[in-house]
């Protein structure tokens, strides 16, 4: 009988946790997905995905107990010229044929100051590496039947270090394309409305 109680207790407080945390998804029609790198040493390339989903599990009151799952369409890459788009998509970089997704996946969310930070794996080509990702929070805001927030995040990558390892030098040894590579995010999310008929 004991046991039974222990048990029933744990699955009390497993749903209770859950139930204390809003899901969130990402609207992608007032978010982007965006990159920058410094090109022939002197200018900068900016792109973005013009294909991805995730969510945002919040506790507002334990964000300990949030997370944060991310899906990017590696095929989506644009930086609005279709020849170097074709050179991005290729083996030479991202290959996303064999490759279709870039994906993270936070394993814990961690309030620093009026911040937070991401600590999770993020896998490009197929390669897996932990990182910590900053990123603020505006709202949540209740909307009614649904509540809203805003995020963004940035982090810098070296691009070798996935096997996105196409490179070239110019006569004095610079890089034509950088190793590092900026990710910035940012993020409108919503929670589901409540399904017609629950009174909620």
């Amino acid at each position: 009988m004991r046991k039974i109680l222990g048990l029933v207790l744990a699955m009390v407080a497993i749903c209770g946790s859950a139930l204390a945390a809003d899901e969130y998804k990402i609207d992608t029609k007032h978010s982007s997905v965006g990159f920058s790198v410094t090109h022939m040493v002197v200018s900068t390339v900016n792109g973005r995905f013009n294909d991805y989903d995730g969510t945002i599990l919040f506790d507002e009151k334990d964000p300990g107990k949030s997370s944060v799952n991310v899906t990017i369409k590696s095929a989506s890459i644009n930086t609005d010229n279709t020849g170097r788009d074709t050179h991005l998509k290729s083996a030479d970089f991202l290959d996303a044929q064999n490759h279709p997704e870039i994906t993270f996946q936070s394993k814990s969310v961690e309030k620093k100051g009026d911040s937070y930070v991401a600590h999770g794996t993020l896998t490009i080509r197929g390669v897996a590496k932990n990182v910590d990702m900053p990123f603020e929070l505006k709202g949540p805001v209740d909307m009614g039947k649904t509540k809203l927030m805003g995020a963004h995040a940035s982090l810098t990558i070296n691009r070798m270090e996935y096997g996105v390892s196409w490179s070239k030098s110019l006569d004095k040894g610079q890089l034509v394309v950088s190793n590092d590579v900026k990710i910035d995010i940012n993020v409108e999310a919503h929670t589901a409305p409540p399904a017609a008929g629950t009174g909620k």
